[in-house]
Parts: C-alpha cells; structure tokens; sequence
C-alpha cells in the first residue's frame, strides 16, 4: 500500500511515525535473465529485500517504465526479486549446478573438448528465463501509481547509481523539495581512470555524482576509501555538507559457514580470479605470468570466474588463440555462489590484481572463508584486507610470478594447516550493515525538508 502525501503526514498535530522509503529497483528488475550477479547486483538485492520488507505500509518500489516513474507496492517488487534470486541460483547445492560439475571436468580433463575450449557457460533454462521475460515485460509497462503517491517527507534510495546522469529520469526530484533522496556511491573510478572505461562512460558518471551531490540528502560507501574521494568531489560540487555513512558490505551466507573442498580435485593445483574481463582488473597481466608458467615445468590451473567484457582484446587474443595457454586456463560464466564457494575452498589463492576497486567482494568473501589471497597493493585492499593478505604492485608481474609459485608449492587450501574458516579478519554481518544504513536513514530523515541545511551530526556518519 502506498498512501497518498496528505495520508503519510499524518495528524494535523503531526505524527512520529518514521520516514516511508522507497526504493529504485529500475535496476534491479532488468537484472532478471543475468545468471549470476555482480557486486553492485548483491548490494542492490541486500537493500531491496530489507527496506521493502519493512512492516511500514508506506514503503514502496520506484520503477522507470515505459510510462515513465510508476510506483509499486513492496509485495509485487518482492516477487520479482525472489524470481530474481532463483536465477541466481544462490542456494543450490554445487553438485547441482551444471557450471559448477563442467569446471570441475575441465580441470580433470575429463572433458577434452572442453576443456580444450576452455570456456564453460550456464546451460539455458527455459523455464526460468520464460518466467522472468514475462515479470520484465510486465514492469516494462507497469501502470503502478503515480509520483504524486510518494508520501510526504519519503526518503528515495537509489543504491545502483543507474540512470542518473539522465535529466528526464531525476528531474521529478525538483518538483519533490519534500522527498530526501540518499544515493549508494559504489565507486568514482570512471572519473579517476578513464582509460579503463568505453569512450563516453567518464562523462556520464561526472553527471551521476554530480546529480548525487545536487540532489542528496546523504550517501552510502562500503569504504573509506571511497567515502574520502566522495568528499573532495562533492567539496568541489560546493556540498562539503553531504552527509556520507560507511557501511562494510556483507558477504552470502555461503562464505560464512564451512565448505569441504571438493575430493575429485585433491590433486589439482589451480588458482581463481573473480570479476569481469576487462583491463581494470589486469587479466592480461596474469595470462603473462601463466605464459610464463607454462615454459617453467609443472603448471598451476588458471579459473577465470566472470564473463568477457569491454576494451580487452589482448587478453581475449591469449585466451583464443595461445597454445601455451589453452591447456592450462578454464573460463566460467553463470557460476553460482555455492559453487564459487567450493570452488575457493581448493584453490591455492584467490588472485586479485586490480589496478582499482570500489570494495573487492571477491576478496572479502575469500577472507570470510579463510582463503589465501594474493592481491594488488592498493588503498581499498589495505582497508578491508588488512595484513591478512599478500600485497603486490599491480604493475609487478616478476613479483606475481614469485607468489604464485610460492603458493602452489605449498599445495592446495585443504593440504595447507587448517585455519578457521573466519580467521581473525573482521567481517561486517549482514544485520550490522543493515543496521548502520537503517540508523543512517533515520538520521537523514530528522533533517529539514526545506534545503541543504543538514545537521552536524551527519557530516560523518
């Protein structure tokens, strides 16, 4: 139910009651037909399942359509993201997940033909994607309600950043003076490397943070990191005044509880790198170093877990077309997290040699699980890594080299002493990170409605 702006101010004498939120899912529910999600996808779910399930009647989705803004209840936005989670496959047992059994057989080589190929990719379900084709076509032109329903003193998070350097999608903000809007700023790395990004793309997310820091009334990182370089953007934006809270991203339940490496690959020695193919993340750099494995003697297995992006055609060229490279690399797409999770649980490190990153999930998840981890050394690592982890310069590959052969020779995470599958690294818990954006919101809310005039206290949360 989403009650009309005279219904949510309640009594002419005023009411307690906390701020009603809605929240953009336009994101989220064109994310229906992807097998697998990315870091962006989890933190979108994670605060969409929670602040729409809130017992607050008022609360509601916001959806761009073809109609333009609609709104919807939480129940009907809470079904299509369930349909959602099911795609992901996020509670299938690895021994299901198809993926998961042809990574495997690539690495025994029990599969030559694909192993050969190297590639291994999500059967089609048909079923599945049937089903949520239909839920897309049907938020396409969803008639919902119209913004005038957006109660009065709404707080509207947008935790995706998705279309907002577009004026007709954020313009309804300047006829709402009343709502408080309070965005999630994943990263500014478009900005301060361009060269990593399609042509166009530095410019549109100069809008974006620019709309952030026109029209918020708080934002939320997942690092300090990230938090700071808000700062001095939005300080040169003249909003020294935007209130900006830090709250550590929790990793799946899948990573926080023990997962036995899988038996059938005891005598595999192989590496994981997380993360989508693109020259951010310095996959050519690696590929390198396994080119140069593979001159030297016994050779780890590469798995790449993530599908093929942008502006990387080098590296697509040593995937496709290197001999030396073909018996010893495994591309997956569509891996499910339990899956991921078991795989992890036999590699000898996760591999992150990222030259930026806005958090690093893949590397908080393999801390979670007490995996070793070998990772570029960089300000956000340091943050959420800490010393547990081993740091190289991006640029190092020699030292790349080094420690990977360091890390193979000492065998497998299972042949190595058990550690605790937490060890000592702080993790945030799910209902921590919530918890901070709910008291968050809360404080948002207390401010006035009429402007800019933001308390003190929320300078930094």
């Amino acid at each position: 139910m989403i009650p009309s702006q005279t219904d949510a101010r309640g009594s002419a004498g005023g009411s307690t009651q906390p701020a009603p939120v809605i929240y953009d899912i336009t994101r989220l529910v064109t994310r229906a037909l992807n097998p697998s999600p990315n870091g962006i996808d989890r933190i979108d779910f994670t605060l969409a399942r929670h602040l729409l399930s809130s017992p607050d009647e008022r609360r509601g989705a916001l959806i761009y359509t073809c109609l333009g803004h609609r709104l919807a209840g939480a129940d009907a936005a809470l079904r299509t993201i369930g349909g959602i989670e099911a795609c992901w496959n996020e509670f299938i047992d690895p021994c299901d997940d198809a993926v998961y059994e042809s990574v495997v057989g690539a690495l025994l080589g029990a599969n030559p033909r694909r192993a050969a190929e190297g590639r291994v990719k999500r059967r089609f379900d048909a079923k599945l994607f049937a089903q949520n084709w239909r839920a897309l076509r049907q938020w396409a032109f969803y008639p919902g309600a119209s913004l005038a329903k957006v109660p009065q003193g709404a707080i509207y998070v947008n935790a995706s950043q998705f279309l907002l350097d577009k004026p007709w999608f954020i313009h309804w903000l300047d006829q709402r003076k009343d709502v408080k809007p309070v965005f999630y700023v994943h990263d500014l790395l478009p900005i301060d490397f361009p060269e990593f990004f399609w042509p166009g793309e530095p410019e549109r997310h100069l809008l974006r943070m620019r709309n952030i820091c026109r029209y918020g009334a708080g934002a939320i990182t997942g690092t300090e990191v990230v938090a700071r370089r808000l700062r001095v953007f939005a300080a040169e934006k003249g909003r020294n005044d935007l209130p900006i809270c830090t709250a550590r991203p929790p990793v799946s339940q899948a990573f926080a509880t023990f997962e036995a490496a899988d038996l059938r690959l005891a005598k595999v020695s192989y590496f994981v790198v997380c993360g989508t193919i693109e020259p951010r993340k310095n996959h050519l750099m690696l590929l390198n170093v396994w080119r140069e494995l593979a001159t030297r003697g016994p050779v780890p297995k590469l798995v790449i877990v993530g599908k093929r992006g942008w502006l990387c055609d080098n590296a697509l060229d040593l995937l496709d077309r290197s001999e030396s490279l073909r018996p010893h690399i495994v591309e997956v797409g569509g891996l499910s997290t339990p899956g991921l999770r078991r795989l992890l649980a036999g590699a000898c490190a996760l591999l992150m040699p990222s030259f930026g990153e806005g958090f690093g999930i893949p590397v908080a998840e393999a801390m979670a699980a007490g995996i070793p981890v070998i990772a570029s050394d960089i300000d956000v690592f340091r943050e959420i890594g800490g010393d547990a982890l081993d740091y190289l310069d991006p640029l190092d590959g020699l030292g790349w080299l080094e420690a990977i052969e360091a890390h193979a020779g000492l065998g497998s995470a299972r042949q190595r002493e058990a550690k605790p599958p937490f060890s000592q690294v702080q993790r945030s818990q799910k209902h921590e990170f919530l918890s901070e954006i709910d008291a968050f919101l809360e404080k948002v809310a207390s401010r006035p409605a009429d402007g800019k005039e933001l308390k003190s206290s929320l300078q930094d949360c």
